[in-house]
């Protein structure tokens, strides 16, 4: 099965169950690592912050599911996870959940001899992300980014 039909299956199975446990699906994704396979889930809370308690409940009710519905042939490790304080910005909805957030960029090719640029998200497109930084604003084809993560300022 392809991974983002997994994927979507996988969505498919917790949108009840995390709707009515208080959480969100923020990602997931089916991922090969060498030569292991990973389910990984990221979850969100509606209010608060999300624990090793939150994943664990999340992680043994998906357990159940995938081991009922046998969605994934493969031997795989699921992970069931908090997207973090850094969390990677990866859908539309995301980008726009995050605009006016400062941002940190890696890119496939350097701008101004740097691969990682960091400011402020103003806009997102499939063609262009638009990020404001040292009060210019720099407009990159989306193509040439190759994460967008959320800055963690402490």
């Amino acid at each position: 099965m392809a991974k983002e039909k997994i994927a979507s299956s996988v969505s498919a199975l917790l949108d009840d169950y995390l709707e009515g446990e208080g959480y969100s699906l923020y990602h997931c994704e089916f991922t090969k690592e060498g030569r292991d396979r990973y389910l990984k889930v990221y979850i969100d809370k509606n209010e608060g912050y999300v624990g090793t308690e939150d994943c664990e409940k999340v992680s043994r009710f998906l357990s159940d599911k995938l081991d009922e519905t046998d969605l994934i042939s493969q031997n795989y490790y699921l992970v069931v996870s908090s997207p973090g304080l850094d969390r990677e910005l990866v859908t539309q909805e995301h980008f726009d959940r995050y605009i006016g957030s400062e941002v940190e960029l890696n890119l496939y090719r350097p701008v101004g001899g740097s691969k990682m640029l960091e400011g402020v998200l103003v806009s997102r497109t499939k063609e262009e992300t638009v990020i404001q930084t040292d009060g210019e604003e720099i407009c990159l084809p989306s193509k040439d980014i190759a994460k967008v993560r959320l800055a963690v300022r402490i």
